[in-house]
């Protein structure tokens, strides 16, 4: 097979946006149309990992760099010098950025300065990669302290980077017991609103439990998307049993009770699956 180089994909990207030879598809696409494609990709990628499945990861990646290769020629396609960009622009303003964001590798704060003598506490690397992106924030036009963060983001990725930030400048609990104390708090605040039937309150409430929960897990060092997605493949695993012991009888769903598909479901935990 022949070997390509980035080079390559920026030229095939070039043919595909042709306005003479193009891919229709590809001519009609603009930055807002490929985002739901970029979310797919990122998603696939994160799947790819999570299940191990290493010879597919190559394939994931590229599809993922695909998109920033679009991203790079719609940009080179803008007529405004002000808002050009192309695929080297992004690569420099992204090597000059992780150059800046890391003092403790790059002391001079250009590509090939390098560090010599004892090693960085890893404490303070963090205080100095937050600090470097506050200074970053506040040179940018939104300097409110959660002005930056995307609210395209998953809510429960969203939320936590929420109340990371809020952290930062004090707005934080010291420890997770009092955090448990509020999701205490919010579970008896939704009972009360299922009870009156409110079901706006009910709602709002059923939100500010998972809020509470996505702080506990982040006070736990849990990755609140990471740990929710485990345990959805754990369900699958684990429904998958229960399918296959009603498959395999002579009875429909319906004539099982819930308590006999519990069973199936103990039978597959008990399995470790």
């Amino acid at each position: 097979m022949a070997q390509y180089s980035i080079d390559d994909l920026i030229y095939l990207m070039q043919r595909l946006r042709d306005p003479e030879s193009g891919c229709p598809w590809d001519l009609k696409q603009n930055f807002a149309s490929i985002v739901p494609h970029t979310l797919e990709e990122a998603y696939e990628v994160a799947d790819t990992i999570e299940r191990q499945d290493w010879a597919h990861l190559k394939d994931e990646l590229g599809d993922l760099l695909f998109q920033v290769i679009f991203y790079a020629q719609l940009g080179d396609e803008i007529e405004d010098e002000t808002q050009h960009f192309d695929f080297n622009a992004i690569a420099s303003n992204l090597i000059e950025k992780l150059v800046r964001r890391h003092p403790h590798v790059f002391p001079e704060g250009t590509l090939r300065s390098e560090r010599t003598g004892a090693s960085i506490d890893e404490a303070q690397i963090k205080a100095n990669w937050e600090a470097i992106k506050q200074q970053e924030r506040d040179g940018k036009a939104r300097t409110g302290v959660l002005d930056d963060i995307p609210r395209s983001l998953p809510a429960l990725s969203r939320a936590q980077k929420l109340q990371k930030r809020a952290g930062q400048v004090g707005f934080d609990w010291n420890d997770p017991m009092p955090v448990l104390d509020k999701i205490a708090e919010e579970i008896d605040e939704l009972r009360e609103a299922i009870r009156e039937g409110r079901q706006e309150e009910i709602a709002d409430e059923m939100g500010d439990m998972l809020f509470a929960q996505v702080n506990l897990a982040r006070h736990l060092g849990v990755n609140p998307e990471t740990a929710l997605r485990g345990t959805n493949q754990k369900f699958e695993r684990r429904f998958g049993h229960i399918e296959a012991q009603v498959n395999a009888s002579e009875r429909d769903w319906e004539q099982y009770s819930l308590d006999e598909l519990d069973a199936f479901w103990n039978e597959a935990k008990a399995k470790g699956l």
